[in-house]
């Protein structure tokens, strides 16, 4: 099988995996206690309003029809692009453009954090299965211990009382200094308008400010990176081919790096992959905790604030990101392993 034909059969059989994750959303959504038109009310300065008036805005946004009528109306216009407006985040602002502005922030921060776990957890791994039962790798296993046992919340507050507040190192909270205004709306992404429009003095603050939530978030993920990488290492280590390729005189570095470390990366690759949904469920905690405004902010006020429109959005959005990092995950094994054919 080609691999075009091997990605269009995957993305054939997401649909059903799109359209059960949209289901249970509105579902749910629909489920929340409480009521989207009495919040808008309530944000727009109406707290007791009259039953007329709540008929009446129930009917605007088409929450007076049957449920039924509902859903195929939300599954119509999400697939069409009508994502609607903001009821109660942001009244009468297209949903569209609430998460253009916060999708870039997370995209960021997921990203970098990634790149750091990965690279990072790789390489650590590497060292700890080589140094097996030694003070490096007793080391590096208790910190990967750490990472996994401590909440990502718990860290980040952690890191604001010591680093942001105690001891005023790194900014510990928002994507930027106050003083400054975000660059012209080009692509959404900070620093890439801010070149753009020649602001380039604002690259430097914008990843200043990223430096705490990007350690908490990577460090929290690279310690399932290190604990798989170890794992993997040391079996291959023991594979009859590796003691070939030392009995053959090869260096050490060159056994390591280039015989034993890509055939045992696949496992890794697959946490990588797994992790991206990790990463954005840490990022509505990070986000959370430094306000950085992204799309984890995003979908806990649209949460709180029981706003339907936008949490179909953001949990559609979240779905697409992690159904197409599967699929990286799956074309990336055959790019360590030419044995794996598609």
């Amino acid at each position: 099988m080609s691999m075009l034909k091997y990605i269009l059969r995957r993305l054939i059989a997401a649909i059903p995996v799109i359209f059960g994750v949209l289901t249970l959303t509105f579902i749910f959504s629909r489920l929340m206690p409480g009521d989207p038109v009495y919040a808008l009310l309530e944000a727009i300065g109406i707290a007791d309003p009259l039953p007329q008036v709540v008929a009446q805005y129930r009917r605007i946004y088409g929450l007076d029809l049957p449920i039924v009528i509902q859903y195929f109306r939300y599954l119509g216009d999400l697939f069409t692009g009508n994502w609607g407006i903001s009821i109660s985040v942001a009244p009468e602002i297209p949903v569209w453009d609430l998460i253009s502005t916060s999708l870039p922030k997370t995209i960021d921060l997921t990203i970098f954090s990634m790149i750091i776990a990965s690279y990072l957890g790789i390489k650590i791994g590497v060292i700890s299965a080589t140094h097996r039962n030694k003070l490096r790798d007793t080391a590096f296993r208790g910190m990967a211990l750490i990472g996994v046992a401590v909440p990502i919340f718990f860290l980040g507050m952690l890191l604001q009382y010591t680093v942001a507040y105690l001891w005023p190192i790194f900014p510990g909270t928002y994507y930027k200094d106050a003083t400054f205004e975000d660059p012209p709306f080009v692509s959404g992404f900070y620093w890439i308008d801010s070149i753009i429009s020649g602001q380039l003095f604002k690259i430097p603050d914008y990843f200043y400010h990223l430096i705490l939530p990007v350690f908490c978030l990577s460090f929290v993920t690279l310690a399932g990176i290190v604990r798989q990488t170890r794992s993997s290492m040391l079996e291959t280590l023991q594979q009859d081919y590796v003691r070939t390729a030392r009995a053959k005189g090869c260096k050490e570095k060159t056994v390591i790096h280039k015989h034993a470390l890509k055939n045992s990366l696949i496992p890794t690759v697959t946490v990588i992959g797994l992790n991206v949904a990790g990463l954005l469920a840490g990022a509505v905690l990070t986000e959370t905790t430094f306000n950085l405004m992204g799309m984890g902010s995003l979908l806990v006020q649209a949460i709180n604030l029981i706003d339907y429109w936008l949490i179909n959005a953001v949990v559609f959005i979240v779905t697409i990101i992690f159904v197409m990092a599967t699929l990286i995950t799956d074309l990336l094994y055959g790019i360590l392993d030419p044995r794996i054919r598609f």
